[in-house]
């Protein structure tokens, strides 16, 4: 059983969606995608530096963009369930059927732009714990006001809040962490500071119409598999102020049989994450073009 996934904001590297846009007729899908939420997603995807694509507005519609059109680039595709890391579960919803691909590239605008806009109100970030037991660390972070706003298994957890208490976590870390690792994005995402983001994106919600998904969608909240197109959509809403739940994600992969994960473009996060928490599935990250015979190799294998 294939999964099919989609990585969340900080996959991004500066130049990435240049070799997929060599790709027949890659490019014109990208420009007409740039045109219709108003964002020049082929210059930020192979001309724009690290800087720029790190800003909220641009790496979301960017990381959407890429994962649909890798995605494309495979043929035809069932996977046995599709899921997102974050800004990634919009990516799941346009596989899935849930959005089509205009629809997706415009409610991932105006999700980047609602972030971002809530991020501005007060200087965030985010952190990542290396080592530690998840229960220990979730406890300490809560005593210094931060939220463990991405659970992702494989012992990975990542810390939301101000600066000043990510720099208290940094002086005062949780027993059994080596290392805490500031994260490239602009803010505390997952978090109560992204609650006017979630106002906005319900708005923008209103004028989509979701498909019920055709494949099994897992959902971040809980690790579920949600049956309805509007509450995928409900669940798209809500996930930009609550924590991601990555780790259910996983179980639930588990308990569906899975045998193998192909990650999309820009892949290596959630495959690095499947690595350690499904020893036995087989992984496979979409980094560039080169990539996709192995990728075709692997769902004849595990589709069906």
């Amino acid at each position: 059983m294939l999964v099919l996934v989609a990585p969340g904001q900080g996959a991004q590297t500066p130049g990435f969606l240049t070799p997929w846009l060599d790709l027949p007729g890659a490019a014109d899908r990208v420009a007409g995608w740039s045109d219709a939420v108003g964002l020049d997603l082929v210059h930020y995807g192979t001309k724009a530096d690290a800087d720029e694509i790190r800003d909220t507005s641009v790496a979301q519609p960017l990381l959407v963009a890429a994962g649909i059109l890798s995605a494309a680039a495979l043929g035809a595709v069932t996977p046995g369930a599709v899921a997102g890391h974050s800004v990634g579960e919009i990516t799941a919803a346009a596989f899935a059927g849930v959005l089509d691909d205009t629809a997706a590239l415009t409610l991932v605008r105006k999700r980047g732009l609602a972030m971002a806009e809530a991020a501005a109100i007060t200087e965030t970030g985010m952190s990542a714990l290396l080592g530690g037991d998840p229960d220990t660390s979730v406890a300490h972070l809560e005593k210094l006001g931060l939220t463990p706003a991405n659970i992702n298994g494989a012992g990975q957890i990542v810390a939301a809040g101000t600066m000043e208490q990510l720099a208290a976590l940094t002086e005062d870390k949780p027993e059994g962490v080596r290392k805490v690792v500031p994260l490239k994005v602009a803010g505390a995402f997952h978090t109560h500071h992204m609650a006017p983001a979630v106002d906005a994106l319900a708005e923008a919600a209103k004028a989509l119409s979701a498909a019920d998904p055709a494949v099994p969608y897992v959902s971040n909240k809980d690790g579920r598999t949600v049956a309805t197109g509007a509450e995928v959509l409900d669940r798209l809403v809500g996930q930009v102020a609550n924590p991601v739940r990555w780790d259910l994600c996983m179980e639930t992969f588990k308990e569906l049989g899975v045998t193998a994960l192909l990650e999309v473009c820009p892949g290596g996060t959630l495959t690095g994450l499947a690595k350690r928490a499904l020893p036995g599935v087989k992984t496979l990250a979409l980094k560039t073009p080169d990539d996709l015979d192995a990728a075709r190799e692997l769902i004849a294998e595990h589709s069906g």
